[in-house]
């Protein structure tokens, strides 16, 4: 039986890739030690969806181990050897705000975390197609320079604007912006994926994220912007938007989109690949509108608050153009609009509520 190594198995990507390969006929071995719970308190806890997983996935074997710890890492690496066909590396510190408290605990994991999963893969099982969840912030705040019209409810770019039509696409340069300290990490480990599939010929993708979301995405203040947006929209928890007037654009694609697109990768994977993968023009939103339409969902006012100062480094319009692996894998489709992905995720969320209530 062909084995998938899911590092972060019990986060929100994680999580839906070990369900989507497991239906698929695979062994899933998840790497997870919940250390979501650290960066963003307990309410962010991965525990019980890893319990979740060893109960519901027929196969699934739970490492509760550090990927900063080569030797465990490893270990496991070894116990399955060449029996391992596709690792999936989607464990993170992924907060941009969280990272600039504690820099060396987001470099460890991020960074070197990364170079451990990928010197494992090559010592341990070479032929093994090696997936990155990567990130849009390795371009840092590099399209804040693009000219923006301004209109009622979001920025857009200038019609004569490369991006205008598609988006930002893998051409779009990562050097002279400000990152933060988790863009700075995560073009480290972005550039190591690379580097490992271009030097030692390596299968291996770096897919740079939009906004990745869905109804299991755990939000936190300082990380999933959407989810916790939604999580204060039902409650009546009080938001606060930060900067440029709520009208920033996000994309924002369905985990199940995503891990559709690492299912084709590993069935014709490529050499130190790169991918901007997000919803594109196909899902996307400002502050305001997804604040309106979770606003019409939920028949309330959300209880939202304005702070004109932005984060250090956060984009004002990001979408991104994903024609590039919609061209090497025509195949894949994404199945959730912004609309689709709102609805869903208030939806559960309502439904979470009222469990707990």
């Amino acid at each position: 039986m062909s084995i998938a190594i899911v590092t972060g198995s019990a986060g929100l990507i994680g999580s839906e890739t070990v369900r989507m390969f497991a239906e698929r006929g695979m062994d899933i071995v998840g790497i997870d030690n919940d250390m979501r719970a650290y960066f963003f308190g307990k309410e962010a806890s991965t525990k019980s969806a890893a319990e979740d997983l060893k109960r519901e996935i027929k196969g699934y074997k739970h490492e509760e181990v550090d990927i900063r710890d080569f030797e465990r890492v490893s270990a496991i690496f070894k116990k399955y050897g060449k029996d391992i066909a596709v690792v999936i590396h989607t464990a993170a510190q992924p907060s941009h705000d969280w990272a600039a408290r504690e820099p060396f605990t987001d470099f460890g994991i991020n960074a070197t975390g990364t170079l451990n999963m990928l010197e494992a893969t090559r010592q341990h099982c070479p032929e093994a197609v090696f997936i990155f969840t990567s990130t849009n912030k390795v371009y840092g705040d590099a399209p804040n320079l693009v000219p923006l019209r301004e209109l009622d409810l979001r920025y857009e770019p200038e019609t004569n604007q490369t991006c205008a039509e598609h988006g930002f696409d893998e051409n779009f340069t990562i050097d002279q912006s400000t990152h933060s300290i988790f863009g700075a990490s995560k073009v480290a480990a972005d550039i190591l994926v690379q580097e490992y599939g271009r030097y030692f010929g390596m299968k291996t993708g770096a897919f740079r994220g939009g906004c990745l979301t869905g109804p299991t995405h755990a939000g936190a203040p300082l990380h999933g912007f959407l989810a916790y947006l939604i999580k204060c929209g039902v409650s009546s928890a009080p938001y606060t938007v930060l900067g440029y007037k709520g009208k920033q654009v996000r994309d924002n694609i369905h985990a199940h989109d995503l891990v559709a697109a690492f299912w084709e990768f590993f069935k014709a994977p490529r050499n130190g690949e790169v991918y901007n993968i997000g919803g594109g023009r196909f899902s996307n939103c400002s502050m305001l509108e997804a604040i309106g339409a979770i606003e019409r969902l939920t028949g309330k006012p959300m209880n939202w608050s304005y702070k004109a100062e932005n984060r250090i480094g956060d984009h004002i319009w990001y979408v991104s153009d994903t024609r590039k692996f919609a061209r090497h894998y025509p195949t894949w489709k994404q199945e959730y609009d912004i609309n689709r992905i709102i609805e869903e995720m208030v939806q559960s969320r309502i439904q979470t509520e009222r469990t707990a209530g």
